[in-house]
C-alpha cells in the first residue's frame, strides 16, 4: 500500500533533485561558470545565468507535467511516450552523455584531492566513484536522503562563502560590475549552459512518482530553476572579484578559497564540492538503474536485485574514470559539454516543447493515471 506523499516530496524534492544533478556538472568547482559566463563579463554573465534559470524552470515544468500525465518515472517510459519508436535515440545519447558527465565529476574530484590533500589525481576520482557505487546500489530511498541532506550542507556552505567573500573582497566584487559593462554574446553562453544541464530534468524523473496533481508538476518545475541556480549566482558574484584572472583557473573555487585564507573553511568547502559531485553522479547513475529496474520488473515480476544495481553502477563508473584520466577537467567541459548541449536540445527539448506540449493540450481534461505500484526501490 502506498503512503500519501508530502508537500516536500511533491514540490520541493524535485527541485532539490534537479539541483543535485546540475551542480556537479554545472558549477561545483566554478570551472563551468568560468567557461560559459565569465567571457561575457560580470553583467553579461549574470544576465546569461538568469536566461539559463528561466529555461530550466520552463522545461522542468513541461517535463514533470508530461511525466505525470504519462506516469513515466524513468527515461525509457518518458521517451517512449514522447518519441514513440525513436526512443532508443535518447538512450544512446544519454549513455554517451553519462560517460562525459561522470568523467567531469571524476576529473573534478581528482583535482580536489590533489589540491587539498596532495593525492594523485586518480585517488580522488576513485574515492568519488566508490561513494556513487555505495549510494546508487541502495535505490530510491538512499538517493533521496542524499539529495535532502547534501542540499542543506550545500546551501549553508555557500551562504558562509558569500559572507566571507563580502567581508574580504566585497569592494572588488562591486568594482567589477562598475568597471566592466555587458559584453555581447551572453545569450549563447546561457543557452549552451542551460542545454546540457537540462538533461537533469529527465535524470530526476524517479522523484515524480510522488506527484498527484498537475499543479504539483508545474509548481515543482518552476521552482527547480531558482533552486538550482541560486548557489551558482552567489558563486559567480564572488568569482567576478578577480575577473578576468580567475577565468584561467582550473579550480576557480580553490583560487577564491586561497584568497579568503581561512584554512578550516577551505577544507569544509572542498568537502561540500565533493558531496555535490557525489549527489550529482549518484543521481545520473540512478536514472540508469531505475530504467533497468522497471524493465526487469516488467519481465520477471520481481524487484531489481541490489547485486544487479551494483553491477550496473560499477560498469558505468569504471569507463568514466578512464575518460577523466585521458582528457582532464578543462578539456572535458570546454569540448564535451558543447556537443552534449546541442544533442540534448535536439533530442529532448525540441520534441518536448512541440510534440509533448501538443499531447498535454490534447489530454488536459483526462484524469491523471494511477501511480504504478512501488517495487523497484
Amino acid at each position: 500500500m502506498q503512503t500519501r506523499s508530502t508537500l516536500f516530496q511533491r514540490i520541493i524534492l524535485p527541485g532539490f533533485a534537479f539541483k543535485a544533478v546540475v551542480i556537479g556538472g554545472g558549477y561545483a568547482t566554478g570551472r563551468e561558470l568560468a567557461t560559459y559566463f565569465l567571457p561575457s563579463g560580470p553583467w553579461g554573465g549574470l544576465i546569461a545565468m538568469l536566461l539559463s534559470m528561466a529555461i530550466w524552470s520552463l522545461v522542468c515544468a513541461a517535463t514533470f507535467l508530461f511525466a505525470l500525465q504519462t506516469r513515466s518515472t524513468d527515461y525509457k517510459a518518458f521517451f517512449r511516450s514522447l518519441l514513440g519508436p525513436f526512443w532508443p535515440v535518447f538512450e544512446i545519447a544519454y549513455f554517451c552523455a553519462l560517460i562525459v558527465i561522470l568523467a567531469v565529476f571524476a576529473a573534478a574530484a581528482g583535482a580536489i584531492g590533489q589540491s587539498l590533500l596532495g593525492w594523485p589525481l586518480i585517488a580522488g576520482s576513485l574515492t568519488l566513484m566508490a561513494g556513487i557505487i555505495l549510494v546508487a546500489t541502495w535505490g530510491n530511498e538512499a538517493v533521496e536522503r542524499l539529495f535532502k541532506y547534501v542540499t542543506v550542507f550545500l546551501y549553508a556552505t555557500y551562504a558562509i562563502f558569500v559572507a566571507l567573500s563580502l567581508f574580504r573582497f566585497g569592494d572588488r566584487m562591486l568594482g567589477a560590475f562598475a568597471q566592466h559593462p555587458p559584453i555581447t554574446g551572453w545569450a549563447a553562453g546561457g543557452l549552451t549552459y542551460a542545454g546540457y544541464n537540462i538533461l537533469a530534468a529527465v535524470v530526476v524523473l524517479p522523484v515524480t512518482r510522488h506527484m498527484t496533481r498537475r499543479r504539483d508538476a508545474i509548481a515543482a518545475g518552476l521552482l527547480a530553476g531558482p533552486l538550482a541556480m541560486l548557489p551558482a549566482i552567489l558563486f559567480f558574484l564572488c568569482m567576478v572579484a578577480y575577473f578576468p584572472e580567475i577565468a584561467s583557473q582550473t579550480l576557480p573555487s580553490d583560487f577564491l578559497l586561497q584568497k579568503l585564507d581561512v584554512p578550516g573553511f577551505r577544507a569544509v568547502f572542498q568537502l561540500m564540492i565533493f558531496a555535490a559531485l557525489l549527489e550529482s553522479g549518484t543521481g545520473s547513475v540512478h536514472a540508469i538503474n531505475e530504467r533497468l529496474a522497471h524493465a526487469y520488473q516488467a519481465h520477471v515480476r520481481r524487484p531489481f536485485p541490489k547485486a544487479a544495481r551494483l553491477g550496473a553502477t560499477v560498469a558505468v563508473v569504471i569507463g568514466s574514470v578512464f575518460v577523466a584520466a585521458r582528457f582532464g577537467l578543462v578539456q572535458l567541459i570546454a569540448e564535451g559539454y558543447t556537443w552534449l548541449s546541442y544533442a540534448i536540445l535536439i533530442i529532448f527539448v525540441l520534441p518536448l516543447m512541440t510534440l509533448g506540449v501538443m499531447q498535454l493540450v490534447r489530454r488536459r481534461r483526462e484524469p491523471i493515471p494511477l501511480a504504478p505500484a512501488a517495487g523497484a526501490a
